[in-house]
């Protein structure tokens, strides 16, 4: 943990920042080193230092790393995107995450399918990724259900690759 390292005589990024002292006791310098001045920069535009200094005191002090790396984060992604800042991240990631679980559910029953269909030269194959490549043996439109968990299902029409 940081708090525990010896400190160099210089100020930490915070006290550098607002241009004060740095004391022994500094709540700031464990998490702003002064190698890293844009950190606290980032953190004082978005929440202001005074705030800071509130939930910094209010987290029990084995846990005031992980806040202040999600302070970081949080101040990049507000700065990056003023209007919806973090949540607009998540909610990127979290679109990406049901687009591939979408794909992987699809992927799943198309295998499932055709290793059911046995008289297809193309799903007789040893390895199921050699199968991405050819034909499926489907028919045009074949209908399958996939089930997407939590009682949902959704009903697929696939047209075979050309």
């Amino acid at each position: 943990m940081r708090s525990q390292e010896p400190r160099s005589s210089s100020s930490c990024a915070a006290c550098k920042f607002m241009k004060r002292r740095c004391t022994l006791h500094c709540l700031f310098a464990p998490y702003f080193r002064a190698d890293e001045p844009k950190k606290f920069a980032k953190v004082h535009k978005v929440f202001g230092a005074s705030n800071v200094t509130k939930i910094l005191n209010e987290v029990p002090e084995p846990q005031r790393q992980d806040a202040v790396n999600s302070l970081v984060f949080e101040a990049e992604q507000r700065l990056k995107d003023p209007v919806y800042g973090c949540i607009g991240a998540i909610a990127s990631l979290q679109d990406k995450m049901f687009q591939l679980q979408h794909d992987l559910a699809v992927a799943k029953a198309r295998l499932a399918r055709c290793s059911t269909r046995t008289s297809y030269p193309s799903c007789s194959t040893t390895s199921p990724f050699s199968m991405l490549d050819g034909e499926f043996g489907m028919t045009s439109f074949d209908v399958f259900v996939v089930d997407q968990g939590c009682g949902l299902t959704t009903e697929f029409r696939q047209h075979p690759f050309p």
